[in-house]
């Protein structure tokens, strides 16, 4: 065991891979702290944030395990995506649902245009617009993209997402203003009008 702590975390990886528990151990020893220190920051629950770690670490075992974990170089930093992508799921499902009671108010959303789905030809366009968009977000630097992702398909708000890429409110704004520079340059070369972000 203690040769085992000489290892780097992607030879302990290798070793886990292939069947050597104890390298896991050691992983596991180097990083419990730092990952249960990211979740509970963001969650200040304790309950929940043990829960959330014993779910980062199960789901790096289950891929590791069945030889999905690809080598980068950067083990903490792929705990630690598993770990936010987590906790946005557990954000994303403990807002409140709101029901509407009131009957008018009902029928008035369910009459308005943008709250009703479209016929196949403009479900088309959309798939199409939102295939065009995520390839343009991946051409964005990673800090970049990192923000744009989480605001427009996790709809988190800017202090979240500040709290989840260790940035300041500011740095996160100005992230997603450069960004939607950058894809309205990319738009107007392929001829799109459609970010509105």
């Amino acid at each position: 065991m203690q040769e085992l702590r000489k290892e780097t975390d992607e030879q302990l990886v290798k070793l886990y891979e292939d069947g050597n528990d104890n390298a896991f151990d050691i992983l596991l020893e180097r990083y419990q702290q730092v990952i249960f220190n990211h979740i509970f920051a963001i969650i200040h629950d304790e309950d929940v944030a043990n829960d959330i770690f014993q779910d980062t670490f199960y789901k790096a075992i289950i891929c590791i395990r069945s030889h999905r974990y690809t080598e980068s170089g950067k083990f903490q930093a792929w705990l630690i995506r598993i770990a936010r992508n987590l906790v946005i799921d557990h954000v994303r499902h403990s807002r409140p649902v709101v029901e509407i009671a009131d009957k008018k108010e009902r029928e008035r959303l369910l009459n308005n245009p943008k709250c009703v789905v479209g016929n196949a030809e403009m479900d088309f366009h959309n798939e199409q617009t939102m295939r065009e968009l995520e390839q343009m977000i991946s051409l964005l630097p990673e800090p970049q993209q990192e923000v744009v992702r989480m605001r427009i398909y996790d709809d988190l708000p800017f202090k979240e997402i500040a709290v989840l890429t260790h940035c300041s409110i500011n740095t996160a704004l100005g992230r997603m203003r450069y960004a939607v520079i950058n894809l309205r340059k990319m738009a107007a070369k392929r001829d799109l009008t459609f970010i509105e972000l």
